[in-house]
């Protein structure tokens, strides 16, 4: 659905974005990942035509991004924008018809979404009298209101309770199974494992980092086990077939952590651990996107 080609962003002696591309998938959930500063404001800024690049081209449905695309598009930003003063019905009913609704037709819209979000009795409530996360599902309706085939989300769950917080994911998942796509930009890395398809780390103006989910954890696999057993067995009998690297010991029950030595596979150890003893667990360390998060960024620095 989008391409980013080669855009790059100077403002003054700062580069913010050095020769990024990237490819979001047509009804997926891309992550932008990056810690502060790392130029993903930037990049959505320059999406949503707030800004323009130095040089570099977007593309949208194979388009040149262009002013026609804005109604295609919901963005909710990081910071709040929200009239205080402002009614927050008559406020949401303003931000639908910039959209292009009409007024029954976005009237029809915003009485959907404030039941079924629980928010019928805050039409004539002012955006100064609501909570945080109260105001940021304000912004979520007004981001979604309009039915945009693009939903840029910049921290969506900051200011939510864990309640409040499920429910928004939840809406999520639901707007991407009928067919919406989202950037969906955040520093909580479980938000990252719960809802994305595809990520792009950012660090330092550069991509360094893309590619789907499950592809990138595969990468970072590291043959290291969690294996749990009852028995007397010596470790050292095992050492062509892995190391250990922790190991504790929970009443009658021993618990390691091992890694495979080159070759070796996880039936190899089943062979020369079950004549000996009850094995009651083996699972694979898989790496969180919070794990490689941290590693790509150390890395670069």
């Amino acid at each position: 659905m989008l391409s980013v080609r080669n855009i790059v962003k100077q403002y003054a002696s700062h580069r913010a974005l050095d020769e990024v591309s990237l490819e979001v998938p047509e009804g997926k959930i891309f992550g932008l990942l990056g810690p502060n500063g790392a130029g993903k404001t930037s990049l959505i800024r320059i999406i949503t035509q707030i800004t323009g690049p130095d040089s570099g081209e977007v593309f949208f449905n194979g388009q040149r991004l262009n002013a026609n695309h804005i109604a295609q598009i919901g963005y909710l930003p990081e910071e709040r924008g929200l009239y205080k003063k402002m009614e927050i019905g008559e406020q949401v009913l303003y931000l639908a018809k910039l959209k292009g609704l009409s007024t029954p037709e976005a009237t029809k819209r915003i009485k959907y979404w404030f039941e079924k979000l629980e928010m019928q009795d805050w039409w004539n409530k002012k955006v100064e009298d609501l909570s945080k996360g109260m105001q940021q599902k304000v912004q979520f309706v007004a981001t979604v209101l309009h039915q945009p085939e693009l939903i840029i989300l910049d921290e969506p769950f900051s200011g939510f309770d864990p309640v409040n917080a499920d429910i928004i994911k939840n809406e999520i998942l639901e707007l991407n199974k009928k067919g919406a796509t989202f950037i969906f930009s955040t520093h909580r890395m479980e938000s990252v494992e719960e809802l994305c398809d595809h990520i792009a780390l950012i660090h330092h103006s550069k991509k360094i980092l893309d590619g789907s989910v499950g592809d990138i954890k595969s990468t970072y696999r590291s043959n290291t086990y969690w294996v749990e057993y009852e028995g007397q067995y010596n470790l050292n009998q095992a050492d062509p077939i892995f190391a250990v690297l922790d190991t504790h010991q929970l009443g009658n029950t021993t618990r390691i952590k091992i890694q495979l030595r080159p070759g070796q596979t996880a039936n190899q150890v089943l062979i020369a651990l079950l004549p000996h003893v009850s094995i009651h667990r083996l699972d694979e360390v898989i790496p969180t996107m919070n794990d490689i998060f941290i590693d790509k960024v150390k890395n670069v620095n």
